[in-house]
C-alpha cells in the first residue's frame, strides 16, 4: 500500500488543478524573509512553484511516485507537498479527502485495469485557464 500511497501524492502534485491558488489579502503589516509587505496587499500564492520546486524534487518534471518513498519503500511525507494549500487556509476536509483518494483510487485498481491505446503514449500536457485541465487523450479500461 506505500507504493499506492504515493502513486496518489503524485498523480495530485503533477495534477495541480489550481497552480495559482486563490487570492489572499493581507490583514496587517508582515515581513517575509527581507520583503515588507503592506497591509491590504494582495497575495496570490504559487503552489505550483512549491510542487515543481528542483531543490525540494529530485526529477520535479517528471511523474515519479519515489518521490514519496523512503529507501525501505515506505511511504514518506514532503514538506513541500501542499496540494491542499496551508497555513490558515488549508482545506478542513483535507484527512477525509486524502482518506476518500486512497479508497476511491484502490477501488478503481481492484475492479478494472487502464491502459492507453496500442501505438499511444500517455501525456502530461495541459491546457491552462481558470484551472489547469488535462489535453484530451484516449485511456482503455477493461474490467478484471
Amino acid at each position: 500500500m506505500p507504493y499506492t500511497n504515493a502513486v496518489i501524492h503524485e498523480i495530485q502534485r503533477m495534477g495541480n488543478i489550481v497552480p495559482l491558488n486563490l487570492a489572499r489579502v493581507a490583514n496587517s503589516d508582515t515581513t517575509l524573509d527581507k520583503y515588507s509587505i503592506p497591509k491590504g496587499t494582495v497575495i496570490i500564492p504559487t503552489l505550483h512553484s512549491v510542487l515543481h520546486d528542483e531543490s525540494m524534487w529530485e526529477t520535479p518534471q517528471s511523474f515519479n511516485p519515489e518521490h514519496f518513498l523512503d529507501q525501505d519503500g515506505q511511504f514518506r511525507k514532503r514538506d513541500a507537498f501542499m496540494p491542499f494549500s496551508t497555513g490558515k487556509r488549508v482545506c478542513l476536509g483535507e484527512q477525509r479527502a486524502r482518506t476518500e483518494l486512497f479508497l476511491f483510487f484502490t477501488s478503481l485498481l481492484q475492479r478494472f485495469t487502464f491502459s492507453a491505446p496500442a501505438g499511444k503514449q500517455p501525456s502530461l500536457e495541459f491546457r491552462l485557464g481558470v484551472i489547469r485541465s488535462p489535453k484530451p487523450y484516449h485511456l482503455l479500461v477493461t474490467p478484471r
